[in-house]
């Protein structure tokens, strides 16, 4: 089974190259590495820094009676071989769920208790990282178990907010262990100053934020960082002030448009707006049959008042537009009047992998054809247009 060794896995740029001369499939990828099929038992993780390994090593084996963790075979410099997990993702298995189920709430909670039991500083997971096996849960990727300051599982209740199953985990969390909910209710409420959300741009990838900040971290990118700072307001926080000013121009001129964020101040580096609550587009359809006319009726609708408006790129990614109880709001407009851009080929890939491209396409052909044919004159290319 050694020859698994002759695997290579690097890491030259931001993207993960493998030379695999071996028949183990690959069966998942990261940023610290890759995960190879051995057996129907085993399976090895492949790292691209030796460091990771031994860090992740070290937290696996200050948890090794935690019932949680997969079984472990063999270490070495850069290699972990252990259990395969055969099951699904906890976000696979949760995607279809209308409510959270009260006892995946349960076990959830005996994991993060089993996680501050071992003294790991990182008491959380995503949901990917955490997989269903004969109805027991198992936990993955540990490299940051005593690196990362989470005393609340920030990445958790994030993934759950996007199935829209955090309301209904946290009031089982609040009548199964009330301190629990208490303690994270005060963690989420804490206030912090603006000045100390600095965020530094690195070249290629998202803005690198202050992980003590990650309570209120909404998301990020590679123009800047958005936290949460009370139920009806949030603040971006750029990397560049160019970026800062390029998207503000827009926000600041278009505060008339109905799917344009509130803004209630703007200053060099940050702008605070309306924290729009309700999910994302994407994560919407995830959960639909068949594209519903109203969602390409107000789709056009943004896209048509962009244009009027002197938008430069007509285009919204479907993660960009948020659902909510005032219509659809749009957000990260960075590039809207200084990028080129006619037709919404973001929004189309998005459509493509959903499976909504040619009902999408169809639904606009009947709401207004004169876009529909703007759009279709010259042929709709597979990926964007450079």
């Amino acid at each position: 089974m050694k020859d698994f060794t002759s695997i290579k896995v690097t890491k030259p740029e931001k993207l993960l190259e493998i030379h695999n001369p071996t028949s183990y499939p690959l069966i998942g990828k990261g940023s610290q590495g890759a995960v190879f099929k051995l057996s129907d038992d085993k399976c090895v993780k492949i790292y691209v820094d030796p460091l990771q390994a031994k860090m992740e090593q070290e937290a696996l084996k200050a948890a090794k009676k935690n019932p949680f963790m997969p079984k472990i075979y063999d270490t070495g410099k850069n290699y972990i071989v252990m259990e395969y997990l055969n099951g699904p993702s906890l976000k696979d298995y949760l995607l279809g769920c209308m409510y959270m189920p009260e006892d995946i709430t349960r076990m959830l909670l005996q994991l993060l208790k089993s996680f501050k039991k071992a003294k790991f500083t990182m008491l959380d997971a995503p949901l990917r990282h955490i997989f269903i096996v004969d109805n027991k849960l198992k936990v993955v990727d540990h490299v940051n178990a005593f690196k990362r300051i989470h005393p609340v599982p920030i990445k958790l209740i994030r993934d759950l907010k996007l199935l829209l199953l955090k309301d209904s985990f946290l009031m089982q969390v609040q009548k199964l262990e009330p301190d629990t909910y208490q303690e994270w209710e005060k963690y989420f409420t804490k206030k912090i100053s603006i000045k100390k959300m600095l965020v530094m741009p690195e070249k290629g990838k998202s803005v690198k934020v202050d992980s003590s900040l990650s309570q209120l971290l909404i998301g990020k990118g590679h123009q800047g960082a958005v936290y949460r700072l009370s139920d009806d307001l949030c603040v971006k926080v750029y990397g560049k002030e160019t970026h800062a000013k390029q998207e503000q121009d827009v926000l600041l001129s278009c505060q008339h448009l109905s799917f344009i964020p509130k803004v209630h101040e703007a200053k060099k580096n940050y702008v605070v707006m309306e924290y729009l609550s309700g999910p994302d587009l994407n994560t919407y359809l995830k959960k639909q049959s068949k594209l519903p006319v109203e969602i390409t009726r107000n789709l056009l609708d943004i896209l048509t008042k962009m244009k009027k408006n002197g938008f430069k790129q007509i285009d919204t990614p479907l993660r960009h537009v948020i659902i909510t109880n005032n219509g659809f709001k749009m957000v990260d407009h960075v590039y809207s009047f200084t990028r080129d851009q006619n037709r919404p080929l973001e929004l189309f890939k998005d459509l493509r992998e959903r499976g909504f491209f040619e009902a999408f396409l169809e639904q606009v052909k009947i709401l207004d054809p004169k876009t529909y044919e703007d759009w279709t004159k010259t042929p709709i290319p597979l990926t964007e247009e450079g």
